[in-house]
């Protein structure tokens, strides 16, 4: 259970941004809604980018994936709700992903990977919803080896809110003294699913050195005292304090993501696959992918 210490003089945080995430395309075609799409890099920091796949009900044969393609100088953090996913990468590492994993790959110094769906689901269809988020890493570590942590659905801190009308899956940091996610992490970040029901109103304690990113993936929400609605697909940014609030007004079930972290405040490149700290860099990450010094493609998918 999560319990609140807020006390008088707590600054209550409250969006200063609220963002509609425009629809795209990725990989080889499948749907993707860009939630951080027209965000200052300074207010997501220590995030970068985030992309909410789907929710989309595929047909026989429709199912998509991405192709191989390279990564240098930040994490990935792949979490599914629903359907299936494959994973194989240039360091011979893979898997699988299902409903409520999560894969936490830290790129670093550099690799090539392939995301798809099985081939069941491919042949059968079928509902496919999640999330991928992309961490930056501090300059001291863009270059450190490879490294996954998969983070299964059972591994995840669950709690529920006193009245049990909010449901909080903690996958990295921690909520209060009790609630710490698997994740391991090279800057200090919180990321949370949360469900609330309707009715439901969730007041939690935020590092006040940490941002606050809050993404609705379905329902409604206001936040706290501005009774400002949020819909599906909207990004809140939330200025300084030390909690927050939020109520689902709604009649269904409010599906939302929590996001803060400790600002790196290093410049940030950012290109493609690549995210580094200065121009130089990136034409050398782009040189040593064209030279094959991320890894090679295995033969067996040549």
């Amino acid at each position: 259970m999560v319990t609140s210490t807020i006390g008088a003089s707590a600054r209550e945080r409250l969006p200063r941004r609220l963002i509609k995430a425009p629809s795209g395309l990725e990989g080889e075609g499948f749907p993707v809604k860009r939630a951080f799409a027209g965000v200052p890099m300074s207010e997501l920091d220590p995030f970068v980018h985030m992309d909410e796949m789907g929710e989309v009900e595929y047909g026989p044969g429709e199912p998509k994936g991405t192709p191989w393609h390279p990564h240098r100088g930040f994490e990935t953090v792949t979490y599914l709700m629903e359907g299936q996913f494959v994973h194989q990468d240039s360091i011979g590492g893979g898997g699988s992903l299902g409903q409520g994993d999560t894969q936490w790959m830290t790129a670093g110094a550099g690799i090539l990977h392939i995301e798809r769906p099985p081939e069941e689901l491919v042949v059968q269809g079928g509902l496919f919803h999640g999330l991928q988020l992309w961490v930056n890493l501090p300059s001291r570590q863009k270059w450190v080896e490879p490294r996954y942590q998969d983070i299964g659905h059972r591994n995840v801190a669950v709690g529920t809110s006193p009245y049990r009308d909010v449901r909080l899956r903690v996958i990295a940091g921690g909520l209060g003294t009790d609630l710490r996610g698997p994740g391991v992490t090279y800057t200090p970040i919180n990321m949370v699913h949360a469900t609330l029901h309707p009715g439901a109103r969730l007041s939690l304690d935020w590092p006040a050195a940490f941002n606050l990113l809050v993404y609705v993936m379905e329902g409604t929400v206001q936040f706290g005292s501005t009774r400002v609605d949020a819909q599906a697909s909207q990004l809140a940014v939330f200025g300084e304090g030390d909690f927050f609030e939020l109520v689902n007004p709604g009649v269904g079930d409010a599906e939302v993501v929590l996001l803060g972290g400790q600002p790196i405040g290093e410049p940030v490149a950012h290109y493609g696959p690549f995210v580094m700290n200065t121009r130089a860099e990136l034409e050398q990450a782009i040189a040593d992918f064209q030279a094959g010094r991320m890894g090679q493609i295995p033969v067996t998918h040549l």
